[in-house]
C-alpha cells in the first residue's frame, strides 16, 4: 500500500544536511520538495535585489543536489498560505513539514497555513530556538553579554545530521514553475557580474567557506577589524539563506582555539537578533529608545537627499567609506569593521536616520537579515534595546588609518591606487587628492558637533 506523500517546504532553510523538516518528512514517506517565491506575505520586505540574485543561484544548487538523490524541487508562485494546501490537495499531501522562521510576516503566513493544513515546524536555522533562552525569571534577554553567556552554557549544540541517504519521491510529479521565468537575475544592466566571481551560493560554496575560514578561525581576533585581510568567515550569506546550519559551522570551529571564541560570539549575535525581533517584531522599522523627537535631516531638502546618495554611491570624500559602499555595490557584502563605519557615517556624519541606511542594506546586501540587519543598525545609532550610545561617533579617519586599510581602498577607490599609506587615509589633508575624488561631503569636527548638538536638543526637549 503506497503512503501519501508529504511537503517539504523550503525558505532560508536551501540545504539537505543538517535539515530536520526534510529529516523528518523522508522518515515518513515519498516527499515534494517546495520553494514558494511570495512576494506578498512580506509587504514591502519581500527580497531586494541582491537577495534575489542569490536566491536563484542557491534554488539552482538546491535543485541540483535534490536531483543527486533523484529528487526534484517543486518551484510555486504566490502567497504561501494559499499555494501550499492547493499543492496538498494537487498531491494528496496529508502534511508539510518546514523550519521554522521567525520574521513577522512568516509566523502569521504559518499560523494561517496551520489553519488549513497539519504543519509540521521544526527548528535548526539557529544555535537554540530563539524564546528558548531566557533569564532565571523566565523572561527574555534584552543584553547581548549575559544573553551570550547564559546560551554558551547550552553548547555545543546536538551534532549536525548528515543528509538522508535517500529521499522518496511521489509517483506523480505535480507542475513546477521555471525559474529563468521568475526573473531574479538582473539583465539590463547585469550589475551581478562581481557578484558571480565573489560567491558561490549553495550548500557546497557554503561548505567551501568553511572549509578556507578553519584554518583561520583561531585568528579572529586579530584580523576581523582589518579589511585588507581576509580576516571575516564571509559565511554570513550561507548562513542567512540556510544553506548551512549553524550547528554545523560551531563544530568545526569549536576547538580551533587562539581566538575563535570571539567568532562564536558572531554566532551568538545572530541568535540574539532573532530573539529581538521575537520579542519586538517591528524592531528594523521603529527605534526602541524613545527619539521621536530627534531632528533628523528632513529628506526633503536637497542637500540631505544628495548627500544620502553620495552615500550610497561611496563619493563621501572619506576613502574607508567610500570603499565600503562600492564593495557593497560590487558584491553585495561589506568588511564586518567597515560595515560599522559606514552606518555611523550616514547617521552621525549625514544625521540621516538609520532607517534609510537599513533599507538599503536590505535591497543590496546578499545577507540582508531582517534580524541581524535591524539589529545591527540600531546598535549603531544608539537607539536600540542594546546598543552603542550615540554620542559615541565614530572617526572614519583615524579608524581606517587605526586598522591599516590602505590596501582595502586601493582595491574598491581605485583613484587612490597610487597613493601611498600616508596618505591614502585622508588625502584631501595630504594635499594629494585626485582631481576626480569628490572634496569631503563634511568635515568630522562639523558633523561631530552637529550630531551632539541635535542630540543634546532631543534631551533637552
Amino acid at each position: 500500500m503506497s503512503k501519501d506523500p508529504v511537503i517539504l517546504w523550503f525558505r532560508r532553510d536551501l540545504r539537505l544536511s543538517d535539515q530536520a523538516a526534510l529529516a523528518s518528512a523522508a522518515d515518513e514517506g515519498p516527499v515534494v520538495p517546495v520553494f514558494v517565491l511570495d512576494d506578498e506575505t512580506p509587504g514591502d520586505r519581500k527580497p531586494g535585489g541582491a537577495s534575489r540574485w542569490w536566491l536563484h543561484r542557491s534554488l539552482e544548487s538546491l535543485a541540483g543536489a535534490l536531483a543527486a538523490k533523484g529528487s526534484r524541487l517543486i518551484l510555486r508562485r504566490g502567497r504561501v498560505d494559499h499555494v501550499l494546501p492547493q499543492l496538498c490537495q494537487e498531491t494528496g499531501a496529508t502534511r508539510v513539514h518546514a523550519l521554522r522562521h521567525y520574521e513577522p510576516w512568516w509566523k502569521e503566513a504559518e499560523d494561517r497555513i496551520a489553519d488549513q493544513v497539519d504543519l509540521c515546524l521544526h527548528d535548526g536555522n539557529y544555535l537554540e530556538p530563539p524564546g528558548a533562552v531566557t533569564t532565571g525569571a523566565g523572561e527574555p534577554y534584552k543584553i547581548f553579554t549575559p544573553f551570550w553567556r547564559a546560551l554558551k552554557e547550552r553548547m555545543p549544540p546536538p551534532e549536525p545530521r548528515p543528509r538522508p541517504r535517500r529521499i522518496e519521491t511521489p509517483s506523480d510529479w505535480p507542475e513546477s514553475d521555471d525559474l529563468e521565468a521568475w526573473g531574479l537575475l538582473p539583465t539590463h544592466p547585469n550589475w551581478a557580474s562581481a557578484m558571480e566571481q565573489e560567491w558561490e551560493p549553495g550548500e557546497e560554496g557554503a561548505l567551501k567557506r568553511l572549509r578556507a575560514f578553519e584554518d583561520e578561525a583561531s585568528r579572529y581576533e586579530g584580523q576581523r577589524n582589518c579589511p585588507s585581510l581576509e580576516g571575516t568567515s564571509k559565511l554570513s550569506p550561507h548562513l542567512h539563506w540556510g544553506e548551512i546550519s549553524p550547528a554545523r559551522v560551531y563544530d568545526r570551529v569549536k576547538d580551533a582555539g587562539g581566538s575563535v571564541g570571539t567568532f562564536l560570539s558572531e554566532l551568538g549575535w545572530r541568535d540574539f537578533s532573532q530573539n529581538v525581533i521575537h520579542q519586538f517584531p517591528n524592531y528594523p522599522d521603529r527605534s526602541y529608545r524613545d527619539f521621536d523627537a530627534f531632528e533628523w535631516r528632513d529628506f526633503r531638502s536637497s542637500t540631505a537627499r544628495e548627500d544620502f546618495e553620495a552615500w550610497k554611491a561611496g563619493r563621501t570624500g572619506y576613502p574607508i567609506v567610500d570603499a565600503g559602499m562600492r564593495q557593497l555595490w560590487a558584491i553585495g557584502w561589506i568588511h564586518n569593521r567597515v560595515r560599522m563605519i559606514v552606518a555611523s557615517f550616514l547617521i552621525k556624519h549625514l544625521l540621516i536616520d538609520w532607517r534609510e541606511g537599513e533599507r538599503w542594506f536590505w535591497d543590496t546586501l546578499v545577507d540582508a537579515d531582517y534580524g541581524s540587519n535591524g539589529t545591527n543598525w540600531q546598535w549603531v545609532a544608539g537607539t536600540g534595546v542594546d546598543s552603542n550610545m550615540f554620542v559615541r561617533i565614530m572617526a572614519p579617519l583615524s579608524q581606517s588609518e587605526k586598522y591599516a586599510a590602505g590596501d582595502y581602498i586601493r582595491q574598491w577607490v581605485p583613484e587612490l591606487a597610487d597613493l601611498p599609506d600616508a596618505a591614502i587615509h585622508d588625502p584631501h589633508a595630504a594635499g594629494c587628492a585626485p582631481s576626480d575624488y569628490p572634496e569631503k561631503r563634511i568635515g568630522h569636527k562639523q558633523a561631530r558637533d552637529r550630531a551632539l548638538s541635535a542630540y543634546r536638543e532631543m534631551k533637552a526637549g
